[in-house]
């Protein structure tokens, strides 16, 4: 019997087999949706392509007014450099100091040029008067949940400050390669930023219970294995991602780490984080590391994928026929091990419809 589009993604997501393959797309991009799909909106183009549907929203917060008054933002605009891209500063006056990032929008999306923290100094600033939500409102995650009806999940991010986790929240503050040197030369005081940036996150959560989301995603590239070592992560990554995942689970949500990058050697410790999912399943032709196949026979019973889809490939540069040998390649690698959603595996900017629409027709033929 077909099932819904909504109950194919929870089945695959409790590590079942549905009654077909799943297929989304890891966020609507607004370049693609504007030039490639005449200003559809996400709705649109997941009803044009037959696709089952994952909206991403997160809770509004509220947050007490003398916090904020401690943590004034303006913004200045910088005009535009010798490549035309739009260049805005971003200042945030607090009662010990100021502190500043840039940002660089493009026609394709923006980017932090300067990190918002240069120093540990910068960073107990930032940690003493960034302001943490008091309260926590689902009411546009309900709305879109009652929309989104038999059509598909709801996903959302948990608060952090930059990604999805701990030590990714710091690099985005502070930056990758900064992170990592800090941690070598200074494992203590980076133990002590995790342990702020935790807390915060741990705080907001536990006003999680009830929320109409189904998932929630954490993680992000700084954890993968092509930016930090197995031994690292299990030092600065792991205690951190394992207390944030179980309050998440116990606020009724299903916990799907992101790694977009090498993942291959971190198997075992997405495991141990007691995450219930594993994206994005990065191929090697993507700049990642994941055999798809061996993952799904190593872990595959502990945990759900979603991703794995060579987007350059077979959007980008690909054609329709590209596109659906890719997507029986996935299928075949993941249908007798793990419970599996294909899809890109992270954004795309350009791409022929046709070649989105093969990949949709041809999960509908990937019955299990």
């Amino acid at each position: 019997m077909a099932m819904t589009s909504r109950e194919r993604m929870l089945t695959a997501l409790s590590n079942g087999r549905p009654d077909r393959l799943p297929c989304q797309i890891h966020g609507w991009m607004g370049y693609y949706l504007k030039h490639y799909l005449g200003g559809m909106d996400w709705w649109q183009a997941y009803e044009t392509f037959g696709m089952d549907y994952a909206i991403y929203v997160s809770p509004v917060y509220t947050y007490d007014a003398r916090d904020q008054d401690q943590w004034r933002t303006t913004q200045h605009d910088l005009g535009t450099d010798h490549s035309g891209n739009r260049r805005v500063a971003i200042e945030i006056a607090t009662p010990k100091g100021t502190l500043r990032k840039e940002v660089v929008h493009t026609d394709v999306t923006a980017y932090d040029a300067e990190h918002l923290l240069k120093s540990l100094e910068d960073f107990e600033i930032w940690n003493e008067f960034s302001p943490v939500p008091t309260g926590v409102d689902f009411t546009p995650i309900q709305e879109t949940r009652d929309r989104l009806g038999d059509r598909g999940i709801v996903r959302s991010h948990p608060f952090s400050p930059g990604q999805g986790s701990p030590w990714q929240s710091f690099c985005t503050l502070f930056g990758t390669e900064h992170a990592i040197m800090l941690g070598m030369d200074e494992p203590d005081t980076l133990h002590h930023i995790l342990e702020e940036i935790v807390q915060k996150t741990l705080r907001v959560t536990q006003m999680w219970e009830g929320t109409p989301a189904d998932m929630v995603e954490v993680g992000g590239g700084a954890g993968s294995s092509t930016v930090i070592s197995p031994s690292f992560y299990r030092e600065f990554g792991l205690p951190y991602d394992q207390r944030q995942n179980r309050l998440l689970q116990q606020a009724g949500l299903r916990v799907v780490n992101h790694f977009c990058g090498g993942l291959m050697p971190m198997l075992d410790l997405v495991v141990e984080s007691g995450a219930d999912g594993l994206e994005t399943m990065t191929p090697v032709s993507m700049g990642g590391d994941c055999d798809l196949r061996e993952a799904s026979q190593r872990v595959g019973d502990r945990l759900f994928f979603i991703g794995g889809f060579d987007q350059n490939a077979g959007f980008e540069h690909g054609t329709p026929a590209t596109a659906r040998r890719l997507v029986l390649d996935c299928f075949e690698a993941t249908r007798d091990y793990a419970g599996y959603i294909v899809c890109p595996s992270d954004h795309f900017f350009h791409g022929d419809p046709a070649c989105l629409q093969a990949f949709a027709d041809t999960a509908r033929e990937c019955l299990y």
